[in-house]
């Protein structure tokens, strides 16, 4: 069971279900990632206004979806994407952006006007880490799932990254959708790249691009880090 991760929830399930199947053969993991938004719901008051952003921008939601490792083509098994890498990373002077509090009367959460900022002056560093070693340079080749920590959030990684609108669609659209959903929101993205390029026609699962990668958000500030493949759209089913 994983608690009181939040945002991360989605990217950090996915990051411990790769160790947990790739280290025990034959092993598939189910993961389950479920968000009740109620228990942070607060009513607003006139000296803290910024509460509602809380109350008007998340939502609750659940997704699952399963993670192994050597996938058999002899029983079916209908890969979408293969985990490549993961790692976190912990930005600096950042432990005051979010913040989030257990009260008697449910969870306070926190949110600076700074947080768009600090995300996306990081992400650059986060893409060039992760990607050296397979000597990967050009950003606008790849396709992304963003957390969906808010329209100000992607526009800053698209102005860092030098992407144009279409590489985030996806978020985009989820976002716009289902609003932000903590954990799940990045499975939900994951899944809107594999029926938009079915019905599409393309040549791989997402955008008929191979490689890509998956960023989480949470508190800390952290930031999960997943680098992607995706497999043939003729693989699924």
């Amino acid at each position: 069971m994983i608690y009181n991760q939040g945002c991360l929830a989605g990217a950090t399930a996915l990051r411990l279900a790769k160790d947990l199947a790739e280290n025990n053969a034959g092993t598939h993991v189910l993961i389950i990632c479920s968000e009740n938004m109620v228990m942070s719901f607060q009513p607003p008051l006139e000296t803290d206004l910024d509460i509602l952003i809380g109350s008007t921008i998340f939502f609750d939601r659940a997704a699952a979806l399963i993670i192994g490792a050597n996938p058999i083509v002899s029983t079916n098994e209908c890969p979408l994407f293969q985990i490549v890498s993961v790692s976190q990373t912990i930005i600096l002077k950042s432990d005051d952006i979010p913040i989030m509090k257990i009260r008697e009367m449910g969870m306070e959460y926190y949110l600076s006007r700074n947080l768009p900022k600090y995300v996306s002056n990081d992400i650059k560093q986060c893409m060039v880490e992760v990607f050296t070693p397979f000597d990967i340079s050009k950003w606008e080749n790849l396709f992304y799932v963003v957390y969906l920590g808010g329209v100000a959030i992607l526009n800053g990684i698209e102005e860092k990254l030098g992407l144009n609108k279409e590489r985030l669609r996806a978020s985009r659209h989820v976002l716009t959708e289902y609003g932000n959903m903590w954990g799940p929101s990045v499975i939900f993205i994951l899944d809107e790249m594999r029926k938009m390029s079915v019905l599409e026609g393309k040549a791989t699962i997402v955008e008929g691009l191979e490689w890509g990668v998956l960023f989480g958000f949470g508190l800390g500030l952290t930031v999960e880090t997943l680098v992607l493949r995706s497999f043939a759209t003729n693989s699924t089913t």
